[in-house]
């Protein structure tokens, strides 16, 4: 039976709602977690990270983040609100590289070391993990603020060794 003009726009709402619907639900779908050969969890993280060190002078940095692994073995891409991508950081029992993006891989002699250069600050990556799991780590120095967890937000604070620093972390929802 052929359409008639008046049940064209009719269908064509039709596929348009049924688009939307399978649009806006597979933006609200979230990737599972994928367990490693080793049973270990490969946890996935991404969203927003700023660090502000109260050094002289002041450096403040932000980005666009994945961060997947664990405090063994993990990668964390930093991008800018432009889309470049600063870095990737890899690590790895024995390993910690920079790879910036520019053909330039800088190697270091620990993942703390790693984190201090592209960051400006060390970042206590092992409570850092714990605090996007929503535990309340300990960290020499850091205090972290977990009270916003739900809503996808954490902020720590470095008092100690100086500089003081700021982290702050918006995760995807």
């Amino acid at each position: 039976m052929p359409l008639t003009l008046s049940m064209r726009p009719a269908r064509r709402a039709l596929v348009f709602a049924g688009f939307f619907t399978a649009f806006f639900l597979a933006g609200c779908a979230q990737t599972p977690r994928a367990t490693a050969q080793d049973g270990l969890k490969n946890e996935f993280w991404t969203g927003r990270i700023s660090l502000q060190v109260q050094s002289e002078p002041a450096q403040s940095f932000s980005a666009s983040f994945e961060l997947r692994g664990g405090v063994e073995r993990g990668e964390l891409s930093l991008v800018s609100p432009l889309g470049n991508v600063l870095g990737v950081l890899r690590w790895a029992p024995g390993e910690a590289l920079l790879d910036s993006g520019n053909g330039k891989v800088q190697r270091f002699a620990s993942v703390d070391e790693l984190m201090a250069q592209a960051t400006g600050a060390a970042v206590p990556l092992g409570a850092l993990f714990a605090w996007l799991r929503g535990d309340n780590a300990a960290a020499s120095g850091w205090s972290a603020d977990l009270s916003r967890y739900q809503d996808g937000r954490i902020s720590a604070k470095r008092s100690q060794p100086a500089p003081q620093a700021d982290l702050r972390v918006v995760l995807d929802q």
